[in-house]
């Protein structure tokens, strides 16, 4: 694996977070694609390089795994300005969709050209770039658990997938041969367990934790996990994963500030920052005025925070031991203030938020890194194993 360049992805609801190589670039994308024409115009393109390639991105993708392979897109924040741009819909399967594997292989893509990871094909294709990865990523409890790890890995290993850069800056005209020399497939409760208990360096930072029965209900854009955590491992029979996320609320307060206020937002991440930011929380500018929408989000929020209350409340009850639950995930950071309040006037569950809600959103990415770093470092302790025996025996 010398040759390869770790990378830590989590393709999230709202947005793609990764992490590459020794932790020394990372990469933030909204999960938003739209499908496109190769002549999408582009005012000034004589200035297309001084722009930043992350707000441009605009690919073709060729990749066996897809369902609509050779396909072009805008990624990311250009998408969010298509008329017909698609985040992914509650009732969808993570693994199953083409946009899961858009983002990832567009982030790769970005990586390899902004690092110049990989090899020149040849010196006649000074384009083209080979890249090489070692995959850690993760799919929902509820879609590991049906087995769906399988097919997704399956499909990225053993087959090169290529990103072309259409009208994007600085990359235009180059291609991208993606190949992964190891994909490791996390369940999502078990990814946020070792990021509680572990540092970059694989060291335990958290020893109080180890060895207790804990919960982590790790709310997603489409999904929420509640893994119990014993002896150190996720408890297959008693965690639990169910199809409601903070999506569709997001939607709804979207759809509802436009239809009582004429104001567009481009897409969920709008909504999410609206909520989440620490000035002028819960308002937007109408005509030029900061006008309130507490009455829009607390109502449709106070719903939702309900519904996943009940969810915490009943794997409680069938899991009374459990000594804390950690809320974790973009979703947490959007729920937090209705997820307490509830708690103080009913149960009064331990429960936990990360204050920082970017290290909430960030830590699926990051937990993916130490995994996979743990993965590399041991086969490589066991390759050498492997050579002194066989040297020994010579």
């Amino acid at each position: 694996m010398t040759n390869s360049r770790i990378a830590a992805v989590d393709v999230g609801n709202d947005s793609l977070k990764a992490n590459f190589g020794k932790m020394e670039s990372e990469l933030y994308i909204p999960n938003v694609i739209a499908r496109d024409v190769e002549d999408r115009p582009v005012i000034g393109i004589e200035e297309l390089d001084e722009k930043d390639p992350i707000d441009n991105i605009h690919i073709r993708v060729h990749s066996p795994a897809l369902k609509e392979n050779n396909a072009i897109y805008r990624v990311g924040n250009l998408a969010t300005k298509a008329h017909n741009s698609t985040e992914l819909d509650p009732g969808s399967g993570k693994s199953e969709e083409d946009q899961t594997l858009v983002m990832l292989f567009a982030s790769l893509a970005l990586d390899a050209v902004s690092n110049e990871v990989g090899t020149k094909s040849n010196k006649n294709k000074q384009n083209m770039i080979d890249a090489n990865y070692t995959l850690g990523t993760g799919l929902p409890l509820r879609e590991v658990k049906e087995g769906k790890d399988v097919g997704y890995r399956s499909q990225l290993l053993g087959s090169v997938h290529q990103v072309e850069f259409l009208v994007t800056p600085r990359y235009q005209g180059k291609k991208v041969n993606i190949k992964f020399d190891e994909v490791k497939v996390y369940p999502e409760g078990f990814a946020a367990f070792i990021n509680l208990v572990m540092d970059n360096d694989l060291n335990i930072i958290n020893k109080d934790l180890i060895d207790r029965q804990i919960l982590i209900q790790d709310i997603g854009g489409l999904s929420t996990d509640i893994a119990v955590i014993r002896n150190r491992n996720v408890d297959d029979d008693k965690a639990q994963g169910f199809n409601l996320g903070v999506a569709e609320s997001l939607e709804a307060i979207r759809e509802e500030i436009y239809t009582k206020h004429g104001v567009e937002l481009d897409s969920r991440r709008d909504v999410v920052d609206i909520i989440t930011r620490n000035n002028d929380r819960h308002h937007i500018m109408v005509k030029g005025s900061r006008t309130s929408v507490h009455d829009i989000t607390d109502r449709i929020l106070l719903e939702l925070a309900k519904k996943q209350y009940r969810h915490l409340r009943n794997v409680w009850q069938r899991n009374s031991q459990s000594e804390i639950c950690y809320f974790v995930g973009g979703g947490s950071a959007v729920l937090k203030d209705y997820l307490k309040s509830l708690n103080n006037n009913l149960d009064g569950f331990n429960i936990e938020f990360f204050e920082d809600s970017g290290e909430s959103i960030w830590m699926m990415a990051n937990a993916y890194y130490k995994l996979i770093s743990d993965f590399i470092a041991k086969s490589e302790k066991a390759e050498k194993k492997e050579e002194q025996k066989v040297s020994s025996s010579k």
